[in-house]
């Protein structure tokens, strides 16, 4: 039996495992145009429960990921149409599909492509040849690490526990006086944990300022916000030449 064989299409587009009862769970886009990936994958995602979507354009993963709004996209880099760091890009800059979960999957193995995908705000990267065992073992540990909080109106990560109906932030069960701007931007940085923000995205979400005003001003307020939250500032994470995120290893306690 061939990898094509493998996967059946429903009629609406959704992919489920042959004669393999699927749980309705959590939605997955599986962007690539070879086929034989795209069954693989898409077997595998659907053994595991998955609803499976797929796209083989950069311009069809954008227009399904706004219609569909899945919980993760599993998008190559080389994609026909559009570069898949052009789709994320166009993705991470959208309202609507900002907060979707992205994991690159690509044959390109060299350590620029990865920097450049995670500090565009990929959530993992993976390179062809694969282990499908470990790829689902990643989509869930990025589903584990986003997949609820930002639905709900109190979040806790670590010792910091932000309520977002009373604009509040306390560590330790101790409230901290933060400005507005400082809890804007450690609302994104908590909301957008393990991707990397750069200073220019900083300041267009939390400053609504053009990317080209000097980035000096993110750097002030990360220094002062990571003063106010003691120990806990040690969350926030400096990535050299690109950004800040809040550090992976701050996961456990979310």
């Amino acid at each position: 039996m061939t990898i094509g064989e493998l996967t059946r299409r429903s009629s609406d587009g959704e992919v489920s495992p042959m004669q393999q009862p699927v749980v309705q769970g959590d939605r997955v886009l599986v962007v690539d145009d070879e086929p034989d990936i795209v069954a693989l994958v898409a077997y595998h995602l659907a053994k595991a429960g998955f609803r499976v979507t797929t796209a083989a354009s950069g311009p069809d993963a954008i227009v399904q990921a706004r219609r569909e709004r899945p919980a993760l996209i599993v998008l190559d880099l080389m994609l026909p149409g559009m570069s898949g760091l052009d789709v994320l890009t166009a993705l991470r800059r959208d309202e609507s599909t900002r907060s979707i979960a992205i994991l690159l999957l690509t044959a390109r193995r060299e350590e620029s492509d990865r920097i450049k995908g995670l500090s565009l705000g990929a959530d993992d990267y993976l390179t062809k040849p694969f282990s499908p065992a470990e790829l689902v073992l990643r989509v869930k540990a990025i589903l584990r690490r986003t997949g609820s909080l930002e639905s709900q109106d109190t979040m806790k990560i670590g010792s910091i526990l932000i309520d977002r109906g009373a604009h509040s932030v306390a560590v330790d069960d101790s409230k901290i006086d933060l400005t507005p701007t400082e809890y804007k931007l450690l609302l994104l940085l908590v909301e957008r944990r393990g991707r990397v923000q750069s200073r220019a995205h900083l300041l267009q979400s939390v400053w609504e300022a053009a990317p080209d005003i000097q980035t000096r001003t993110v750097d002030m307020h990360v220094q002062r916000l990571r003063m106010k939250l003691g120990d806990a500032g040690e969350m926030i994470e400096t990535v050299r030449g690109f950004g800040y995120r809040i550090r992976p290893g701050s996961f456990g306690s979310a």
